[in-house]
């Protein structure tokens, strides 16, 4: 029951994240997508390595790598979006020209 449950979770904040990363007009929306998505696949790597081995920490290691390199992933995103904002005075996806270039 716990693997069913763990995995439910995982892929429904899974589902929602690559929803908000899809439909996100503003790019602080898509970072947050992806950042969801980053949690739900460190939920399913330590509810996985907890089921099927649970004498070593091979998975809670792994899930603090993936957390460390979310964190700096959403760092660099927002400084690239600060960056953008002061150029261009607007966060919009569709207005920033990011896509046309």
């Amino acid at each position: 029951m716990y693997l069913i449950a763990c995995t439910f979770l995982s892929v429904y904040l899974f589902s929602i994240g690559i929803y908000g990363l899809i439909t996100s007009r503003n790019m602080v929306g898509a970072i947050i997508g992806l950042e969801l998505i980053c949690n739900s696949i460190n939920l399913h790597l330590v509810t996985f390595f907890d089921l099927f081995d649970s004498r070593q920490l091979k998975g809670d290691i792994f899930a603090i790598f993936v957390i460390t390199l979310a964190a700096a992933e959403a760092a660099i995103g927002l400084s690239i979006l600060s960056s953008i904002h002061r150029n261009r005075k607007s966060t919009r996806i569709n207005q920033s020209n990011l896509l046309n270039n």
